[in-house]
This record gives C-alpha cells, structure tokens and sequence, in this order.
C-alpha cells in the first residue's frame, strides 16, 4: 500500500484526484499507476485501469490470475468491474468512498474478488483531504 500512497502522492502533485494502484504478481510489483484523468483528459483514466493496461502487458494477457491489486480509494463502478474482468486474485484498498465506491460500500452484484478493506484507511483517506482542502483554499 506504501507503493500505491506514493502513486496518489504523484497524482496530486500532478493536480489529478490523488489515488495510486499497484498491482503484485509473486511478491513483486508488476503495474503501477495514478489518476491522469485531469492530465489526460479522459474520465476513463484511473489509477485501476491504468495498472490493469500495464499489469496485462506485463504478464502477456488480459487475464491476471494470481495478482493482487492495492489502491488507495475503494474503486468506482467501472474499476470494480475491470478488477473482476481482469480476474484478480485479491483486492486491497485504503479509504472507503461511502458516495461512489463499489466494492463494498454500495457493492455491485457478481464482483467475486476477495477483498480487504482500510488498509492504511487513514494515510489514504489524508492524502485525498489534503489535496481537496488544498483546492477548497485555492
């Protein structure tokens, strides 16, 4: 989770929405990715789906079998969908996002990937209140 925290670091260093993913394959890092949605201007770019793209390059298959993923923020609807397509193993995330995260606080039927909730929940969760007060402040 530490590899992912400094993910989201670069996100908001970047003035994207600071979430970072890593996705670990026999106790390495294969993937590793942030937000560029704001650099990119694409509402398809998030940190998940980024390190899935990589991951899959990686490994030479769209299938992830036996990867893990950690990510700051509970992911999205639509990253909660590309983990599961994307058949990982299991899930770590930091922060809940009680409004727009899918896995467990408004979770999605069918997602089938063993999950673990609020790793370092409040590292995660003060990287983003930093960078949203930091804007509130403008």
């Amino acid at each position: 989770m530490k590899a992912a925290l400094r993910e989201a670091e670069t996100a908001a260093e970047n003035g994207d929405i600071p979430v970072g993913a890593v996705i670990v394959k026999d106790g390495q890092v294969i993937a590793s990715a942030h937000n560029t949605r704001e650099k990119d201007c694409s509402a398809v770019r998030h940190a998940e789906i980024i390190a899935i793209e990589r991951a899959c390059e990686a490994v030479g298959d769209w299938r992830l079998d036996g990867c893990d993923m950690y990510v700051t923020l509970e992911p999205c609807m639509m990253c909660a969908g590309a983990v599961s397509q994307a058949r990982l193993r299991r899930l770590y995330f930091g922060a809940y996002d009680r409004e727009r995260g899918y896995v467990v606080s408004n979770p999605i039927e069918g997602f089938d990937v063993e999950c673990y909730c609020g790793i370092m929940e409040k590292e995660c969760a003060g990287v983003l209140s930093e960078f949203f007060e930091g804007m509130r402040k403008g």
